[in-house]
C-alpha cells in the first residue's frame, strides 16, 4: 500500500515542483541578464577603429570619466529605434558614449553613422564578436555603464529610450560620477 501511494505521488510532485518554476518565470524580468562582469574592469582587448583601421583601441579608452558603452549593429532593428535617442544623449546631456559595431560589415556601419549621426566618441570595431563574447553579449542592443576606472558597474539588454534612461540607467550612471 506504501509503495503503491509513493508511485502515485511522483507525477503530483513533478507537478508541484514544475508548477513552482514557471510560477516563478511570470515575474522575472525578460530584459535583465546577469552579468558576471558587474564590478569588474572591462576585459583586455585590442580593436579596430570603425573609421581607421590603422588604428587600435584597448581598455585604456574607458577610464577617465563614467561612459556608457553601447554595442550596436546595422542588421539590427532595435538599434535603429535607439540611435536617434543616443544622439539626443550625446547632444543634449553630454554623455560620453563610445560605440562597439557588433558583427557586422564596415561599410554598412560606416553608411549608418554618415546617414542618422554618430553619438559616439569613439567607434570599435569588432566583425567577429570577440569582445562582445568576452562581455557575455547576447545580441544587439546593449548597454554597458562603466565608471571611470574602467569597471563595468550596470548591463542593460535592449534599446536605450528616454523611459529607461530617466528610471534605470541615468540613476546609475549619475552615482558613479
Amino acid at each position: 500500500m506504501n509503495r503503491r501511494i509513493l508511485i502515485l505521488s511522483i507525477p503530483l510532485l513533478l507537478f508541484l515542483g514544475a508548477s513552482v518554476f514557471l510560477y516563478k518565470g511570470l515575474f522575472s524580468d525578460p530584459t535583465r541578464l546577469e552579468s558576471v562582469l558587474i564590478d569588474q574592469p572591462i576585459p583586455e582587448f585590442t580593436l579596430q577603429d570603425l573609421h581607421d583601421l590603422d588604428k587600435q583601441h584597448g581598455k585604456d579608452i574607458f577610464t577617465g570619466r563614467p561612459m556608457l558603452l553601447n554595442v550596436w549593429a546595422t542588421w539590427c532593428p532595435t538599434c535603429y529605434a535607439e540611435h536617434e535617442y543616443l544622439n539626443e544623449l550625446k547632444a543634449k546631456e553630454g554623455i560620453h558614449i563610445i560605440g562597439m559595431n557588433y558583427k557586422d560589415e564596415r561599410d554598412k556601419a560606416l553608411r549608418w553613422l554618415s546617414n542618422l549621426g554618430n553619438p559616439y566618441a569613439i567607434d570599435l570595431y569588432d566583425p567577429r564578436g570577440m569582445l562582445g563574447l568576452d562581455l557575455g553579449v547576447y545580441g544587439a542592443p546593449e548597454t554597458f555603464l562603466i565608471d571611470s576606472n574602467g569597471v563595468i558597474r550596470y548591463r542593460h539588454v535592449g534599446d536605450v529610450n528616454e523611459q529607461v534612461w530617466t528610471q534605470t540607467l541615468r540613476p546609475i550612471f549619475e552615482r558613479m560620477e
